[in-house]
C-alpha cells in the first residue's frame, strides 16, 4: 500500500501524483491540513514536509519529490 502526504496546492506533491496516475498506482492521500495527519507525519518522518511516500510493501519511506518519482518509476514502471 502506497500512501502520500501532501497538501493542498503544493507544486511539488502534484509532480508526485502526476507520476501515480501515469503509472497507474493508487496511494492513500493524508493532507497535512488536518492538525493530526500533520502531526502523524512529524511523528513518521521527523519534519513537517511534503511530499512524503510511505510504501508498505517495501518498508521505505521518504521526502522529495524527485526521489519519490525515481522510486516509483524504478519500482513501479514498466522497466521494474
Amino acid at each position: 500500500m502506497l500512501i502520500l502526504y501532501d497538501k493542498t496546492d503544493c507544486p511539488y506533491c502534484e509532480v508526485v501524483l502526476e507520476e501515480l496516475d501515469e503509472l497507474g498506482l493508487k496511494a492513500e492521500l493524508r493532507n497535512i491540513a488536518d492538525k493530526g495527519v500533520a502531526e502523524e507525519l512529524v511523528d513518521r518522518g521527523g519534519k513537517r514536509q511534503v511530499p512524503y511516500l510511505v510504501d508498505e510493501e517495501h518498508d521505505v519511506e521518504m521526502y522529495e519529490s524527485e526521489d519519490i518519482v525515481e522510486y516509483l518509476r524504478e519500482t513501479y514502471g514498466a522497466t521494474a
